[in-house]
């Protein structure tokens, strides 16, 4: 619920004034409850190379450990981090553990300062980095080969830490600092002959980041200063009514956007150059798929089952658009790689029957005709034609992503005056 906690956190962010209750009905009932026994809850663990690869601690407990990160995305608040602080407070990281610190943002390494945290992490053998994805998306922090890292993301696909065969491993930032002062990857709980559970209080008050630059505004004169390697987002033609494409690749269930367009220090210098980076486009699938699907003119990507899962990395949709991709053909999508389709007017079908997947070959024709009436009317059935035979294909989107599929993108929608 959004109550007096809420209240209190945005109010010391100078944010009161947005703040609204938000509390069930008094009279309020429920289909279904839930009883939990805290006390049994094991922690777990997600093993390489998946965050679906979840497992008990005990499972994996004892596997010797090599670096430790907490933080970046993802369990990196402030209180992340203090609790971290007090668990290795007055002790050593073990011999041969490299741990780092990554502060969720500015203002949390300020709070972190402030509240005596940085001290008991420096004493205790903690290197502090600037806040920032770092080693989630494989800018430094890469293990090394054949080393085990513990780490506080969500994410640990194949080689996106930077190094290939890695072994990563996600877990709380409890587990991992349990780890850091073992050498070896050890339920925290086991702690708790040697300390108390840190009880964490928030900072009051709750020093707020002076460095923020509040937008300018919308009839401000701002120059967009540009060097050479950082190019405006390329121009993007709607989808045509009769859309005719070449199967560019065809690939299998659980295909990530690490996958789709890789993260990495080769690859995340051309984060702001479209053209470049669309380069990387499957480079650990297929690495002539950039210059295959640019010969095609407009070209299709096949998938199977969760096509699209893990990071909500919006380069996944944009640069395979760049490179003429018009619509994508899967069993099934994650959710937020879909959205990002639409946001760059690329057509996310489902097959009907999944076993139509079964016999589509890259370089397959895709024909599908009246596109543009089929989108504004709403259909939720999709006629395809692949090599002159009829399936059918599944548009489930929102009435305003069919908006954006029909301007050929989001940024075309509102460039459109449209809302």
């Amino acid at each position: 619920p959004s109550d007096a906690n809420t209240y209190a956190y945005l109010k010391a962010q100078g944010r009161g004034n947005s703040w609204v209750e938000l509390t069930p009905d008094p009279d309020a009932d429920y289909d279904l409850y839930e009883g939990l026994d805290l006390a049994a809850v094991e922690p777990l663990i997600a093993c390489p190379s998946s965050p679906g690869n979840v497992v008990p601690i005990s499972e994996v407990e004892g596997t010797d450990v090599h670096q430790v990160i907490v933080g970046s995305s993802a369990n990196s608040s402030y209180r992340d981090l203090m609790v971290t602080a007090q668990i290795v407070a007055d002790q050593k990281t073990a011999e041969g553990v490299s741990f780092h610190i990554n502060p969720g943002s500015r203002q949390v390494l300020e709070n972190l300062v402030e509240q005596g945290g940085v001290l008991k992490l420096l004493r205790a053998g903690a290197i502090i980095n600037e806040p920032g994805c770092l080693g989630c998306i494989g800018m430094g922090q890469a293990p090394g080969t054949g080393q085990v890292s513990l780490r506080t993301f969500p994410r640990n696909f194949p080689g996106r830490s930077g190094t290939d065969g890695d072994k990563v491993y996600l877990c709380s930032p409890e587990v991992a600092a349990a780890a850091a002062l073992n050498g070896k990857i050890t339920d925290p709980r086991r702690l708790g002959d040697q300390m108390e559970y840190p009880c964490i209080a928030e900072p009051d008050p709750y020093s707020v980041d002076a460095s923020s630059i509040s937008p300018a505004a919308p009839d401000s004169n701002v120059e967009v200063v540009r060097g050479p390697n950082i190019r405006p987002l390329p121009e993007l033609e709607p989808l045509p009514d009769t859309l005719e494409a070449r199967v560019a690749i065809v690939v299998g269930d659980n295909i990530s956007t690490d996958a789709i367009m890789p993260a990495g220090n080769m690859v995340l210098p051309y984060r702001s150059n479209i053209e470049a980076i669309s380069r990387f486009v499957f480079h650990r699938i297929d690495k002539t798929f950039p210059e295959r699907c640019k010969a095609l003119g407009a070209a299709c990507v096949v998938g199977g089952e969760n096509y699209g899962q893990g990071s909500s990395r919006e380069h996944a949709a944009l640069a395979p658009r760049f490179l003429g991709v018009k619509v994508k053909l899967a069993k099934g999508f994650a959710r937020i790689h879909k959205d990002n389709l639409c946001n760059f007017g690329i057509l996310p079908l489902t097959f009907a029957d999944p076993s139509d997947y079964d016999g589509i070959e890259t370089s397959d024709k895709v024909v599908i005709r009246g596109l543009l009436g089929l989108l504004k009317e709403g259909a939720l059935e999709i006629p395809v034609q692949i090599n002159g035979r009829k399936i059918t294909t599944v548009l489930e989107v929102s009435p305003r992503q069919r908006k954006f599929l029909q301007s050929g993108g989001a940024l075309n929608h509102y460039k459109g005056g449209n809302v």
